[in-house]
């Protein structure tokens, strides 16, 4: 994962990645599920600084080229007793940050698919990060943030793990 130009605050998030299976559009909550085809592992680095200190909306800290990487495989959702009880957790440099559950989630896997689909047609494809357990960078006292060779490697279970080397940006 490339740390982009002018960063100083690239943090990490574990989270649980929704794949959306057919169009959902105007779903209600009970009915969201139908319209999930599967779930993976999604690593949602975000830098903290182009996010919260340069104005106007988070795309900007959480968009940079190569942030979110995926996988490293589709669990389809029959393999998955329940989206609300997956054990996750990340590493940085062999030292645990993250260790948690989807049971801490603020919404729901059906809440999140059924809320977005009120504003917006949900592809087949789609990927929804449905948010991260404690222990990001950010939170830390004092915070602490990637620097380049820094290992992140995390992982949801049953769904696989990912391991990255971050790297300054040219």
């Amino acid at each position: 994962v490339l740390i982009p130009r002018g960063s100083v605050k690239t943090d990490w998030e574990v989270e649980l990645g929704v794949v959306i299976g057919k169009t959902a559009k105007y779903v209600s909550e009970a009915e969201a599920l139908d319209y999930v085809a599967g779930y993976c592992v999604s690593h949602d680095v975000s830098e903290r600084a182009f996010q919260a200190e340069r104005q106007g909306q988070w795309t900007k800290g959480k968009s940079c080229d190569t942030f979110g990487p995926i996988g490293p495989w589709l669990v389809t959702k029959d393999e998955v007793a329940d989206p609300q009880n997956i054990k996750m957790w990340l590493t940085v440099n062999g030292k645990t940050m993250q260790n948690g559950s989807t049971k801490t989630m603020v919404y729901g896997v059906a809440y999140l698919v059924s809320y977005l689909s009120q504003f917006m047609s949900l592809h087949p494809g789609d990927i929804i990060s449905t948010g991260t357990p404690p222990g990001v960078g950010l939170g830390m006292k004092p915070p602490v943030f990637l620097k380049a060779g820094d290992v992140v490697e995390l992982g949801i279970e049953g769904m696989g793990q990912q391991k990255q080397t971050f790297k300054a940006d040219a």
